[in-house]
């Protein structure tokens, strides 16, 4: 799985050719969280708080980037959180 981007120990992540409806996978440590791109909530997942409102705040600033990659299933790696 292509890795989108890594910020403060958080790896984003989006398989293709998958299921819908569009999203990312994003990881930190054992910790492991599925987010809805459209609406940019997690659907799937046991992410701590903090890590949930990190990946929140990235994927909002990057969120028609991640469209893009999804529909045009073409990886990309966009910035970090900063």
């Amino acid at each position: 799985m292509p890795v989108i981007a890594r910020f403060y120990g958080i790896i984003i992540k989006m398989y293709f050719n998958n299921h819908f409806p569009p999203h990312f996978h994003a990881v930190y440590g054992e910790y492991i969280g599925v987010f809805d791109i459209n609406s940019i909530e997690m659907i799937e997942g046991d992410l701590p708080p903090r890590a949930i409102k990190l990946v929140r705040e990235w994927a909002e600033k990057y969120k028609d980037e991640l469209l893009k990659i999804w529909n045009e299933q073409e990886f990309k790696k966009l910035p970090d959180l900063k």
